[in-house]
Parts: C-alpha cells; sequence; structure tokens
C-alpha cells in the first residue's frame, strides 16, 4: 500500500525545486493571496522552527516576531500557492525541532549563524 502511495505522489504530484533548510535557519517564503478577482504576492521571513515528513506531504513551520508578539505559520511544500523560498541565513542549533525557541527572549533568542554549509 505504501508503494502505491508513493508511485501516486511520485507520478502526479508537482514537484517544486526549493533550496535545502533546517531548523535554526532564517528564511523568506514568497507566496500568492487571492483577494476577489485581484492575486498579489506577499512574504513571510522568520526562523524555521521545524520540517516534518516526506515527499508530498512535507510541511515547515516558521516563527516570526510581529511587534512584541510571535507568530507561527505552517507551509505545506507542495502549496499551489507557495512561489518561491529564499534562505537568508543558516542558523547552528543541535536540534531537530526547535521548541525551546519560543520561550527565548533577548539575546538568549538569538541563533548563531553558520559559516559554510
Amino acid at each position: 500500500m505504501e508503494s502505491l502511495i508513493k508511485f501516486v505522489q511520485d507520478e502526479f504530484v508537482a514537484k517544486k525545486d526549493f533550496p535545502e533548510f533546517s531548523a535554526g535557519d532564517t528564511i523568506t517564503v514568497y507566496y500568492e493571496i487571492k483577494e476577489g478577482a485581484k492575486t498579489r504576492t506577499q512574504f513571510y521571513r522568520g526562523v524555521v522552527i521545524q520540517v516534518k515528513g516526506t515527499g508530498a506531504s512535507k510541511t515547515f513551520t516558521i516563527r516570526k516576531m510581529s511587534g512584541t508578539v510571535g507568530v507561527e505559520r505552517i507551509f505545506p511544500v507542495n502549496m499551489p500557492a507557495l512561489q518561491k523560498v529564499e534562505v537568508n541565513k543558516r542558523g547552528k542549533v543541535r536540534r531537530a525541532r526547535i521548541y525551546y525557541f519560543r520561550g527565548l527572549t533577548g539575546k538568549k533568542a538569538r541563533i548563531k549563524e553558520e559559516r559554510k554549509r
């Protein structure tokens, strides 16, 4: 059954070429918003908290600060409205899911930048 699902996903789901990123990286996601008959592109810049799943069901969570409030958003990789993903900074973290990042404020909320990857 799993091989059948994998076959269908490989054949019919369109692959998008996004750069490799992981938890701790700061990325910008450009996605399309439809308001009535008009469409516009909006971006969302923040730190990747987690990357979850594989293949067509892969998702990633981004956290950004909007004023003093933290806002998180989950993006499916194969979302049709997703236009492009840019990696702004590579972060050096020791976990695959950095949920502890939610509780940090000020200087403690900084993530060291990785030099080469």
